[in-house]
C-alpha cells in the first residue's frame, strides 16, 4: 500500500533584524553591518529581508541607495502610512518609501482608536483612508504591499468592530499581508490564537502575518500560536533583537518549524537543511558585528545548548545522546560538548573541513589534534564562528597545505599626536615591517589614519613576488572586543578583507596587546588571500 502524500502548507519568513531590530539598545548598525546581514539572512533562506526606513536615517538612506543584490530573499522598505491632510504623492516620508525600488514595501498604520484620536488626531474614517490609499500607492508603484497593523491585539480588546475594518481597509487598498502586531508585547498565547481566528473572518486564507515583541517572554509562543490559527507569515529578528525586550527570535523560529513533530509534516518554509546547519553560524556572525558576547544558554545555538556537564547521565549520553538532546546539534551547525570528554567537537570539525573542502576520514589522528588547538585556542579567546578564512589557515597548516610564503621578522608602530604648520592638531601613525622574501630581507614604511591602517599598508607595500597578488586586496572592517578586564584584558580583534573578485573573508587576532591582536588577523588576511589565488610557495 503506498503511502499517501501529505502537502505541507508555505509559510513566510519576514526577517526585522536590520530594522526592528536597530531598535536594541546598545546596537547601531553600519551600512556595512546592514549589508553583511542582509546577504547572511539570504543565504539562510529568510524570504524577506526588512533593510530600514529610507529616508528616516542617513545610514538606511545610504543602505537602499547601494541596496546589496540578493538571490532569492525579498529586500523590503519600511515607513508609514501618509500623513493626514497629504497624498500619497505630497507625503515625503511616503515617497521616500516609495522611491526606494524595493521588490516590497512594508507600512504601519494605527488600528487602536485610541491612537487614531490622540497620535494622529483624525476621524476613525479617515484613518481607514490613510490605510488604504497609502497600501494602494505602493501597489500602484508596483512593490508588494504590506500592512504592520500597530497595536493590534490592544486595538481589537478595545474595539474589535474598528480593529478589524483597519484590516479590511488594508486588504481593499491591495495588501499582500496583513500583519497583526503585538506592539507592546503584552498579549498571551491564548489571546493571540483566539484573536487571529477572529481576523482570519476577515482577511483572505494566506495573507495574515504575526509580528510579535517579547515582553511576557511569549513572542515564540505567540508566533507559533498565531501560525496555528492562520497566520501564514512571521516576522522576527535574528537571536531576538528589538526594542526593550525583543521581538520573536527567528532563530528559535526556524529550526523548531523544520525539526519538530506537529510543525516539520505540516509546514515548509524556505530554509533548506542544508542551510539549517548555517544557523549557528549566522547567530554569532550577528553578535560579532555587533561586539556582543553570544548567548551561551540560548536554544539551538548557544554554546551551552548541547552541553553535557559530567555526572549522572554522562554514560547515558555517550551511548545515546538523543536521550538528553531534543535535536541533533549538527542539524543546527552546533556542536555536542560532552564535558568530561576529549570527543567533544570532533562531528563539528569534520563538518567544518568539509564546508571548505577538506574531507578527511572520521577516525584521522589529524583530526584528535586539530580539534585540541582549536579548543586551546578558544580558550585563549579565539573564535572561529565568524573567521572562516582563519579557521581554513589553521586547519591547512595543521595539514601541512600552507606555505610559508613570507617571515615576519618584527613590526612596529607609532602614533604621534602633534601640531602641524596650520596650527591644528593632527595625529599621525606610522609602522614599519621588515620580512624576509625568498632568503631577502625588505623593510617597509607606511603611514595610516591608525595604528592598524598603518600596518596594514606597510605590509602589503613590499612582500617581493607576492605583491602582484595583493594588489587588488583591501581592509574593509575591524571589529575590536575585550573580552575581559583590568591590566591584563585580552582583545579580541576580527578583520575582513574583500578583493577584486568581490570575494570577502574573515580573520581573528587575539593577544593581550591590540596592535599585536590586529597584525595577527591582518596576516592571515594576506596568507589567505595568496593561498586562495595559488601563489607560488617562498623559496628559503
Amino acid at each position: 500500500m503506498e503511502a499517501r502524500l501529505v502537502s505541507r502548507e508555505r509559510v513566510y519568513l519576514f526577517d526585522t533584524t536590520l530594522r526592528d531590530g536597530a531598535q536594541t539598545q546598545g546596537v547601531d548598525f553600519s551600512v556595512h553591518d546592514k549589508t553583511t546581514m542582509a546577504r547572511a539572512l539570504d543565504a539562510l533562506g529568510i524570504d524577506y529581508v526588512e533593510g530600514g526606513w529610507p529616508g528616516a536615517n542617513p545610514t538606511d538612506s545610504a543602505f537602499f541607495a547601494e541596496a546589496p543584490r540578493l538571490e532569492r530573499a525579498r529586500l523590503t522598505a519600511f515607513g508609514m502610512t501618509r500623513r493626514p491632510g497629504r497624498s500619497a504623492e505630497n507625503d515625503p516620508g511616503l515617497t521616500a518609501v516609495l522611491a526606494a525600488g524595493t521588490k516590497a514595501i512594508c507600512l504601519v498604520g494605527k488600528t487602536w482608536d485610541f491612537h487614531v484620536a490622540t497620535a494622529l488626531g483624525v476621524s476613525r474614517e479617515e484613518n481607514l483612508d490613510l490605510i488604504g490609499s497609502s497600501l494602494a500607492a505602493v501597489v500602484k508603484r508596483g512593490a508588494e504591499a504590506l500592512f504592520d497593523a500597530e497595536h493590534f491585539f490592544d486595538g481589537y480588546k478595545a474595539d474589535p468592530g474598528y480593529a478589524l475594518a483597519c484590516l479590511d481597509a488594508a486588504v481593499a487598498g491591495g495588501a499582500r499581508w496583513v500583519v497583526l502586531c503585538d506592539t507592546n508585547g503584552g498579549t498571551l498565547p491564548e489571546e493571540v490564537e483566539r484573536i487571529v481566528g477572529e481576523a482570519m473572518r476577515r482577511v483572505p486564507a494566506g495573507r495574515l502575518a504575526i509580528h510579535a515583541h517579547d515582553d511576557t517572554g511569549n513572542a515564540v509562543a505567540n508566533a507559533l500560536a498565531a501560525l496555528r490559527a492562520g497566520c501564514r507569515q512571521i516576522q522576527g529578528s535574528l537571536n531576538g533583537l528589538g526594542e526593550r525586550c525583543g521581538n520573536t527570535n527567528l532563530v528559535t523560529v526556524i529550526p523548531t518549524l523544520m525539526l519538530k513533530a506537529g510543525y516539520r509534516d505540516r509546514y515548509e518554509i524556505g530554509v533548506t537543511p542544508e542551510a539549517l546547519k548555517g544557523l549557528t553560524r549566522a547567530s554569532r556572525l550577528l553578535d560579532e558585528l555587533l561586539t556582543r558576547s553570544p548567548n551561551r544558554h540560548a536554544p539551538y545555538v548557544g554554546a551551552s545548548a548541547f552541553a553535557h556537564k559530567g555526572g549522572l547521565h554522562a554514560s547515558a549520553v555517550a551511548k545515546d545522546p538523543t536521550t538528553y538532546e531534543h535535536v541533533p546539534p549538527e542539524s543546527v551547525g552546533n556542536v555536542r560538548q560532552i564535558l568530561v570528554s576529549d570527543q567533544a567537537g570532533r562531528s563539528n570539525i569534520l563538518a567544518q573541513l568539509a564546508g571548505v573542502g577538506i574531507d578527511l576520514a572520521p577516525d584521522d589522528a589529524r583530526i584528535g589534534r586539530l580539534l585540541s588547538e582549536v579548543k586551546e585556542r578558544e580558550f585563549r579567546g579565539y573564535t572561529y564562528d565568524g573567521a572562516d578564512a582563519s579557521f581554513e589557515l589553521l586547519a591547512r597548516r595543521a595539514l601541512g597545505q600552507v606555505p610559508e610564503y613570507f617571515r615576519v621578522n618584527s613590526y612596529r608602530a607609532l602614533v604621534e599626536r602633534r601640531i602641524n604648520a596650520k596650527g591644528e592638531e593632527i595625529t599621525l601613525a606610522e609602522a614599519t615591517v621588515k620580512v624576509t622574501v625568498d632568503g631577502q630581507l625588505l623593510m617597509s614604511v607606511a603611514e595610516g589614519n591608525g595604528p592598524v591602517s598603518a600596518l596594514d599598508a606597510a605590509l602589503r607595500k613590499d612582500l617581493g613576488k607576492f605583491s602582484r597578488f595583493l594588489e587588488d586586496l583591501r581592509l574593509v572592517d575591524f571589529r575590536v572586543r575585550i573580552l575581559n578586564q583590568g591590566t591584563g584584558a585580552v582583545t579580541r580583534v576580527m578583520v575582513e578583507s574583500m578583493d577584486g573578485r568581490d570575494r570577502s573573508w574573515f580573520t581573528v587576532g587575539v593577544s593581550t596587546n591590540i596592535v599585536d591582536a590586529s597584525f595577527q588577523a591582518l596576516y592571515d588576511a594576506i596568507v589567505y588571500k595568496l593561498y586562495r589565488d595559488g601563489a607560488p610557495a617562498g623559496e628559503g
